[in-house]
């Protein structure tokens, strides 16, 4: 790693910090819990970048580029004590505290990924990984090696098959079945848009010709008329609801796998979309019993509707301090744009005569969402395609206008993937949220100009463009969709390249994102789309002491040397001033 001085300028702005407590107070009393000296601090105490991503004058960046605005941090009873210098950080040194010299390690507000799926992160984690796997071969291979341990008979399920990229080439039944006749197997895809199996599963699930598709689905069908054992969108579900429900255990072993993997790498915070009562009873089981290694901020299923109206009648959590907090509901309301179920206001120009699906056709309970709208939820509605996100904007102006105290509550449209020039300054003026994924761009862009054609390609993943519109974003990683690394997140942003930086350039650059408003993006914004700007996001005495701690400063790197962001690695998590992973 290089190691990188404080500047003369840096040195001056820490000494300008204050202090919460007297520093011969906390010494004498045995002194604060934590200290952190040497570091790189980037606060983000300071004006945030303009919307054209024009940089703000007091914050820590001159001619010669960014530099950290404190290099030591104090923490007391969860809460940071003190920021500014290591000289002064040593004063609150007592017998009982914890000294850790960071070496010029770069700490900033803890991550927050606003968009996880965590159950199925540690499912991921637990199951046959097929994440970046590229074919069909290389897919049933790592099946042929799981079902080795696999007793006869026993389903073995697979995810991270990615939909889009597979589009033009989706897989069948045949290999698998050959391959392992012995198994039911489920192969779930990337983003959770398609799914495929082999013989033994069709069978199992009672799966043939005859079978009632739902509305918004799509079964494969093969030139001798049988289901070819791949499933798209809503018809998925026709498969993955004839595996055998996982345990409680299992499924609690699995969620803390999932978290503990996000507390290794650096994030303090989740935003879980999508929790049915199962999932909620566990995470509730787990908060009560302080086993929850980071802060879960729970989105209710609005397609479980007992759920839902359990929550309406005690409405949602008030509370920011605890480690699990509901007020959140979270919709479908279209598909997906690889596996074309994304909703469009015109036809696929990949596909002439379609335009994908929405609304009813996709689940979505508009009655029961604008009651909770109306009991005071935010509400996050997953919208992909253009028209399914002008109808998804309808949807919550159309309840604003019924009853106007519903705008308040930062409801949040996740992903606004592709959007109609007409509607992006929508957001802006509705106070909406766009909850959107870097990652994703630079996944897509193999193939979304091909599902959307020239002119559409440019209102997708324009985050230049909403934040240019008074959009407010928060940025975060839809795993297991997407690899929830901060760095390969923070490239995207700055970049709009993948892993192997292409293209040259960037894809459409004139969207991405400057280093500040990236980080901004896993932080502060990320804090203010569960309204907790006031506790966290921000490095300043009085808020949490959630921070994450790396071995690069992706500030100086966006301007240097961005690829080189890739290469980070997270040293050390901390939440409510716990260190929760170190490496």
């Amino acid at each position: 790693m290089r190691q990188l001085k404080l500047s003369a300028a840096a040195i001056f702005l820490v000494m300008m910090a204050g202090c919460a407590e007297d520093p011969a107070e906390v010494s004498e009393a045995g002194g604060a819990n934590l200290i952190l000296t040497n570091a790189r601090v980037y606060t983000l105490d300071w004006d945030e970048a303009s919307p054209d991503g024009t940089i703000k004058p007091d914050a820590p960046h001159n001619d010669g580029g960014w530099h950290p605005d404190a290099e030591a941090i104090v923490t007391q009873g969860g809460e940071i004590l003190f920021v500014g210098s290591t000289r002064e950080a040593m004063e609150y040194r007592g017998e009982s505290s914890r000294v850790i010299d960071l070496a010029g390690a770069t700490v900033i507000p803890g991550l927050v990924d606003s968009h996880t799926h965590v159950f199925g992160l540690g499912a991921l984690l637990d199951q046959v990984n097929l994440v970046d796997v590229a074919t069909e071969e290389e897919a049933v291979a790592l099946v042929v090696e799981r079902a080795k341990t696999v007793p006869k008979g026993e389903w073995i399920i697979g995810r991270g098959w990615d939909e889009g990229a597979w589009a033009n080439r989706y897989p069948d039944k045949a290999l698998l079945s050959e391959a392992v006749p012995d198994h039911p197997v489920f192969m779930d895809s990337l983003h959770g848009f398609a799914g495929w199996g082999n013989q033994m599963a069709l069978d199992t699930a009672g799966i043939t010709a005859e079978t009632e598709v739902p509305v918004g689905g799509e079964m494969r069908l093969g030139a001798d008329g049988q289901p070819t054992g791949l499933f798209l969108n809503r018809a998925v579900q026709l498969l993955s609801s004839a595996i055998p429900d996982a345990s409680r255990e299992t499924l609690t072993s699995q969620l803390l796998l999932g978290l503990n993997q996000m507390a290794a790498d650096g994030f303090t915070a989740v935003h879980d979309a999508g929790l049915d009562t199962q999932a909620m009873s566990i995470l509730e089981e787990l908060e009560a019993a302080d086993r929850l290694p980071v802060r879960v901020y729970a989105m209710l299923s609005l397609r479980d509707e007992d759920l839902i109206r359990k929550w309406l009648e005690k409405g949602p959590d008030k509370d920011n301090d605890s480690m699990l907090v509901t007020r959140t509901v979270k919709a479908y309301y279209d598909g997906a744009l690889g596996s074309r179920g994304a909703r469009l206001l015109y036809d696929y120009a990949d596909q002439p005569g379609h335009r994908g699906i929405s609304g009813d056709g996709y689940g979505f309970n508009q009655e029961l969402n604008a009651q909770a709208m109306k009991a005071g939820f935010q509400i996050a509605i997953h919208a992909i395609g253009d028209a399914g996100n002008r109808e998804a904007l309808d949807i919550l102006e159309g309840v604003f206008k019924e009853d106007s105290s519903t705008a308040k509550n930062r409801h949040r449209i996740e992903h606004a993937q592709v959007m109609s020039p007409d509607d992006i300054p929508r957001l802006g003026a509705l106070g909406i949220i766009a909850s959107m994924e870097p990652p994703h761009a630079v996944e897509d862009k193999t193939w979304a100009e091909e599902r959307l054609g020239p002119e559409r390609v440019l209102g997708a993943y324009a985050w230049r463009s909403l934040r240019e519109s008074n959009a407010r974003l928060t940025f975060n990683s839809d795993n297991p969709g997407s690899d929830h690394s901060i760095f390969y997140g923070l490239h995207a942003a700055i970049t709009r390249q993948d892993k192997n930086e292409q293209p040259e350039g960037g894809w459409y650059a004139e969207q991405r994102m400057n280093a500040e408003e990236s980080v901004r993006g896993y932080t502060n914004w990320s804090a203010y789309a569960s309204f907790r700007e006031d506790e966290t996001g921000i490095i300043e005495a009085g808020r949490w002491a959630d921070l994450t701690i790396m071995d690069i400063d992706p500030f100086l790197l966006a301007e240097e040397s961005p690829g080189d962001i890739l290469n980070g690695r997270i040293l050390m998590t901390i939440v409510n001033g716990n260190i929760v992973y170190e490496r």
